[in-house]
């Protein structure tokens, strides 16, 4: 019997139990859920878009109330008291608009893809309201998704079994056709010599 062989019948031997922890790990980490997970859908299940809008519109208030009272300052302050308070505020009130804006806008254009996407799936406001809630619309995807993932998280399981037991068989048969046995090793020191007389 070659010693290549016997190393590599022994690696076998050795490694399988390694390789078995690695693979329920591997298995484990590559099994990424495919939708959204139903937390964040009960989340977004409680958003209202009309609370989003007077958010913004209170936020473009107390912008101009700010501009408002920075330039009373402004009036009563003497010129050489007033910098650097005026170029300051200036600059935070026209960023602060900027900002203001893209929000509006973002808020428009998200609203605008969340009644396309209630029209593709071909839902209907209630009776009495004038288009689908956020509520009503993810309230269906988390009950889904909440269903799905028990499902999904079951077969996973399963499938992780099967590998588990093909691996298992791979090793038993490789172990069936070893050529040796692995025999434990005996103690040869002192304390095994002193125990064998006594």
């Amino acid at each position: 019997m070659s010693k290549a062989v016997t190393i590599a019948e022994a690696f076998c031997h050795i490694s399988c139990p390694i390789i078995f922890v690695i693979l329920m790990r591997t298995l484990g980490e590559q099994c990424v859920f495919p939708l959204p997970e139903p937390q964040d859908l009960f989340q977004a299940s409680q958003l209202k878009f009309e609370d989003f809008q007077k958010d913004l519109r209170k936020l473009k208030k107390d912008l101009r109330a700010c501009e408002v009272e920075a330039g009373k300052v402004y009036q009563v302050s003497s010129q050489e008291h007033i910098q650097p308070f005026k170029e300051n505020m200036e600059q935070f009130i026209i960023q602060a608009k900027i900002d203001q804006e893209a929000e509006e806008n973002s808020l428009t254009e998200t609203h605008k893809c969340f009644l396309e996407t209630t029209a593709y799936f071909f839902m209907r406001p209630k009776i009495g309201e004038k288009e689908v809630s956020p509520n009503v619309f993810f309230s269906i995807w988390h009950e889904f998704s909440s269903d799905f993932k028990d499902f999904w998280k079951k077969e996973n399981k399963l499938i992780l079994q099967e590998r588990v037991k093909e691996a298992e068989e791979v090793c038993r048969q490789k172990k069936g056709k070893s050529l040796y046995k692995i025999k434990p090793r005996h103690d040869s020191g002192i304390k095994a010599k002193i125990s064998m007389k006594t």
